[in-house]
């Protein structure tokens, strides 16, 4: 059902779910970036030369944390217009933002060169791209999840999910590849590339984005409105768009939206605790080159770029709750080795920590949207499936490198209390990740569509 006035020919879900990726990619590649030289860069760049050390890198993460602040605010506002209009605006909007404020931040002034201003202005960026890629995550998540076949919305979901590994491969090999000028080279002006890059990136994102029909969820609301406005009497009052989708899903919903914050704790915080942190741990701590790092970290990304296709089908095959179960028990076992190997220093056993790590995180990453988005009803489920991500990355992911540092400091500079802390987490995520399976089956029985169905669903 459609409320254009003749039919349109349905998209290809691997058109829209490229579509997905290709904005999402640009995004976390900016993202990322961010993240990058926040742990090896911002730190000289950004602060006072006389600081002390360990200030300056907890000051350099807290301006990457300052981004989560406004998250849920953009979570709110393009979930809202997301819900009310459609998918497709919200992604045009976000990628336009994204990638302003990333390219402004290869143009900033040193603390050298204009004092206190630098940090406030790039505090300022890190604010839009907060709120930018809060609204965007949930429209590419859906784009992707409402255009999939019936028994495919793990795996279609996953595409949108494959711009966190893409963007992150692309930002650690621009990182990587401005190392080989050296460091003199790189603290001068081979950091700002990667940011100055994006420009190129968005023009290519917006082309792919701007030919996109929106989805045919939206679609349906928006025929079933028309029909509504134009009846009369007491049914003619009724919207099937939400007037206020944050205060529907706040009253409805509050439980799965509580519930879906801590299921995402570990693929989103506990990301960055493998990623931004390791990479300080080991370049400060543990005094290991940061190219190795970074290269290794590039391989993980490739490693996750792979594997997460796989394992999101994996889902669709035996129930997308089960792999990510399966892949919150492994960064359990793996969180104390993957800080192990860095006191020895042996490259082999480095990068073999990581790609294990991020095969185990990639099974958490992939299968989540569709998760969520069976726990929201679809006239709501922008703004629900938002701020559960969003409200995650506000509470877990901004502040995990600088609380990672902060714990490691109340030990001496050891390793093991970030880990502790990861694998409690994950442990929380295991249960919360239950429970959503258990609202998805009420939800179900309730006779509301399954966007993702239980693999018994799919046999039938």
């Amino acid at each position: 059902m459609s409320d254009r006035t003749t039919p349109r020919t349905p998209q290809s879900p691997y058109r829209t779910a490229l579509a997905a990726l290709s904005g999402t990619s640009i995004e976390w590649y900016d993202f990322y970036a961010f993240a990058t030289a926040a742990a090896i860069v911002f730190d000289d760049v950004f602060f006072p030369a006389d600081m002390p050390a360990s200030l300056r890198t907890i000051s350099a993460f807290a301006t990457f944390a300052v981004g989560f602040l406004l998250r849920p605010l953009g979570g709110i506002v393009f979930g809202h217009i997301g819900d009310r209009v459609g998918r497709k605006k919200t992604l045009v909007i976000t990628l336009l933002m994204m990638g302003i404020a990333s390219f402004a931040i290869g143009l900033l002034p040193t603390y050298e060169q204009v004092g206190v201003l630098s940090p406030v202005l790039l505090i300022v960026l890190r604010l839009i791209q907060g709120i930018a890629i809060g609204g965007e995550w949930g429209g590419a998540v859906l784009i992707a999840v409402e255009n999939a076949p019936k028994g495919k919305a793990t795996f279609f979901g996953s595409f949108a999910q494959l711009g966190s590994s893409v963007g992150a491969l692309l930002s650690t090999g621009m990182f990587s590849l401005m190392n080989l000028f050296g460091d003199e080279a790189f603290d001068s002006w081979g950091w700002r590339v990667p940011f100055l890059a994006s420009a190129v990136l968005v023009v290519i994102g917006l082309v792919v984005r701007t030919k996109l029909e929106d989805s045919p969820v939206m679609d349906e609301i928006h025929a079933e409105q028309r029909k509504n406005e134009q009846q009369k009497g007491e049914q003619g009052k009724k919207s099937a768009v939400s007037k206020l989708p944050v205060a529907e899903v706040l009253r409805k919903d509050w439980k799965t939206v509580l519930v879906g914050v801590f299921a995402l704790a570990t693929a989103t915080g506990g990301y960055y605790v493998v990623t931004s942190y390791l990479l300080a741990y080991g370049t400060d701590d543990q005094h290991l080159s940061e190219s190795m790092l970074l290269n290794g970290l590039t391989l993980a990304a490739f490693l996750e770029l792979l594997v997460t296709p796989f394992l999101a089908l994996l889902g669709d095959r035996i129930g997308a709750h089960k792999v990510v179960v399966g892949g919150l028990v492994g960064v359990v076992l793996l969180s104390i080795p993957q800080f192990m190997v860095m006191d020895t220093g042996n490259v082999v056993l480095i990068y073999l920590s990581m790609l294990a790590m991020r095969f185990v995180m990639s099974a958490l990453y992939g299968p989540m949207a569709a998760i969520l988005a069976d726990g929201f009803a679809p006239h709501v489920r922008y703004t629900g499936i938002s701020l559960s991500y969003q409200v995650c990355n506000l509470v877990f992911a901004g502040f995990a490198p600088v609380t990672a540092v902060w714990l490691s400091s109340l030990a001496g500079g050891a390793y093991w209390p970030p880990a502790v802390a990861l694998m409690v987490v994950s442990a929380v995520g295991i249960w919360c990740t239950l429970r959503l399976r258990t609202y998805h089956r009420r939800r179900v029985a309730a006779g509301a569509p399954a966007v993702a169905p239980e693999r018994v669903a799919v046999d039938v």
